[in-house]
């Protein structure tokens, strides 16, 4: 049994999987989710995992060469917006609907609980070396 890290062992198997250039997709509720990418579903209440936790908790099992954000955040969920803008110094915008599109192509989604607006991010994984 893991004592640390993310212990959801659906999430855990999953992000071993995981490859260089893979997607990974981290919503809110309310982003549709695509047919084909595997799918972890956090979600317990509204709020409950928030995007915050959940994105924090992959980043520090996850090397991250890239990620893109719909450009309507910054408007409409400035925490979100704000925690992005933190995390990756170049973060890639396209509109919402370019985003939903983008995810189709994700090999993971993790769906939290986030009842915010766009709280919607698409890693692209990197390598350790």
């Amino acid at each position: 049994m893991k004592k640390a890290g993310i212990l959801n062992r659906h999430l855990s198997g999953a992000l071993a999987e995981l490859g260089h250039g893979d997607g990974v997709l981290v919503c809110d509720v309310g982003m549709p989710i695509p047919d084909g990418p595997r799918v972890v579903d956090l979600a317990f209440r509204a709020g409950v995992p928030s995007f915050a936790v959940v994105l924090d908790g992959l980043l520090a099992e996850l090397v991250v060469e890239g990620a893109t954000a719909a450009k309507e955040m910054r408007d409409a969920n400035p925490a979100a917006a704000a925690l992005l803008d933190g995390e990756f110094p170049e973060l890639e915008l396209v509109t919402h609907e370019r985003l939903k599109e983008l995810s189709a192509g994700a090999r993971l989604v993790v769906r939290t609980g986030e009842a915010r607006p766009y709280a919607n991010v698409l890693l692209r994984c990197g390598v350790f070396f």
